[in-house]
């Protein structure tokens, strides 16, 4: 089939790469003609293992092709996905002015029935919103379409695995003829046995939400108890096993830590809740789940403020920049807040991540209080405190010995939970996590 992907950004190009690989034709419409030229290269300009590998295998192919002509993009097939941000508003609801965009102009230069595909996030009754506006600005008012939605449920550094191996498709319908062709779209996945739920467009909007919104209360959930741990002499990790045995709980997700960021769980979760009080539903939950993440770096620097009584002039190192491992996102990551503190505290950070510091660096521009490093241990060369922000692999094989050498004084605040204490402590480490005594 041939398909056309509007928005070369995180989703757009792994949808894209991915329906290329399972042997769709596809053409992505990016705005900007610089990113267009260096993916025509298959050069992707996000992290994202596996994705440069499968943009190269579909030019190659000659399945696999990028414009910025969104002109191009509409008449070059009859389904149309629409990949584009919805970015948070002040208020916390959902920017939708690039959705609006992308169905105006569909509506623009459409010339025979389409299938527009919405696999943004967004909020329930956005598939009404673009029936709406296509209806409105279409000129020849006898052409056919059909509005769906395909939520997306792909995890920054999983992403390629999770759309090739899903736990689900979830595609929301209101025709047949829209159901017939998505069930043939993804006929090369489904064939393999991952499930294929059809239900109405609302039902598929509202489940993406409601699927990050809760995973985003997990997490919260077993923070707070980290908070109790801590002030009783309990081990957070040992009750998060606890309760992941019961199969009505399950493991995933009860990690205590920094807190979610990245550019979904923060979005969404303030979204749903916008959502929820516009249709007069209490969203108390949601917003419990949002006030005890927004409070985990300030007790994370408390914490250090405790450790150390004074951080002004303190050198402090920073291992992890990205809000999680394997990517180069920092969208809404710990990370961005720890520094701020920090130099508001007056410290001089050294930071170090695998693949984020590039896009920190544009934050945060180096000066004599906040230095990068390409080597971690360099960035811990002389540090009072040595804090890990993001649990990526090679972090949890170090070298303490080495790394005891190298810092003025031993101290590290694993945010992360990454280390054994005991044997830590017993290398001559002070050692401090959450949750844990």
């Amino acid at each position: 089939m041939k398909l056309t992907i509007i928005g070369g950004g995180y989703v757009g190009l792994v949808s894209a790469a991915c329906f290329s690989h399972i042997g769709h034709e596809v053409l992505v419409v990016e705005k900007v003609p610089e990113k267009v030229e260096l993916l025509r290269r298959g050069i992707s300009p996000i992290y994202e293992p596996g994705l440069e590998e499968l943009l190269k295998e579909g030019l190659s192919k000659g399945k696999l092709d990028f414009t910025s002509d969104i002109r191009e993009g509409v008449k070059f097939s009859d389904v149309i996905f629409i990949c584009v941000g919805t970015p948070s508003l002040p208020d916390g609801s959902a920017d939708m002015s690039y959705v609006e965009e992308v169905a105006r102009l569909t509506a623009k230069y459409m010339d025979r029935y389409k299938l527009i595909v919405n696999k943004s996030t967004v909020p329930v009754g956005t598939h009404k919103r673009v029936e709406r506006t296509i209806k409105l600005y279409l000129k020849d008012k006898n052409l056919e379409f059909d509005v769906a939605s395909n939520p997306e449920f792909l995890r920054e550094g999983h992403a390629v695995q999770d759309f090739l191996e899903p736990d689900r498709i979830v595609v929301g319908v209101s025709s047949e003829r829209a159901e017939k062709i998505l069930r043939e779209l993804y006929k090369p996945i489904t064939d393999k046995g991952y499930p294929l739920l059809i239900t109405n467009p609302p039902t598929a909007e509202i489940i993406k939400y409601a699927s990050n919104t809760f995973l985003a209360t997990k997490i919260s959930f077993i923070n707070m108890v980290a908070d109790l741990c801590e002030k009783v002499g309990a081990n957070v990790e040992e009750v998060a096993e606890g309760m992941g045995y019961d199969k009505r709980i399950g493991k995933e997700f009860l990690k205590a830590g920094l807190g979610w960021g990245g550019s979904c769980l923060p979005k969404d979760t303030k979204a749903f809740i916008k959502t929820l009080e516009e249709y007069g539903v209490n969203a108390g939950i949601l917003k419990g789940a949002l006030s005890v993440n927004e409070e985990r770096v300030s007790k994370f620097i408390q914490k250090l403020k405790d450790i150390l009584w004074v951080i002004k002039g303190k050198k402090v190192a920073i291992w992890g920049l990205s809000f999680k491992p394997n990517t180069d996102d920092i969208r809404e990551a710990p990370s961005i807040r720890v520094i701020q503190e920090l130099l508001r505290e007056g410290a001089v950070v050294r930071a170090y991540d695998p693949k984020a510091v590039p896009n920190m660096k544009k934050l945060f521009p180096e000066g004599e209080d906040l230095k990068y490093f390409s080597d971690k241990y360099e960035a811990a060369k002389g540090a009072e405190a040595l804090l890990i922000i993001t649990e990526w692999d090679e972090f949890k094989k170090v070298n303490f010995n080495k790394l005891k050498k190298l810092m003025e004084l031993p101290i590290i605040l694993d945010g992360r939970n990454i280390y054994n204490p005991e044997e830590v402590r017993k290398l001559g480490f002070e050692y401090y996590s959450v949750g844990r005594p």
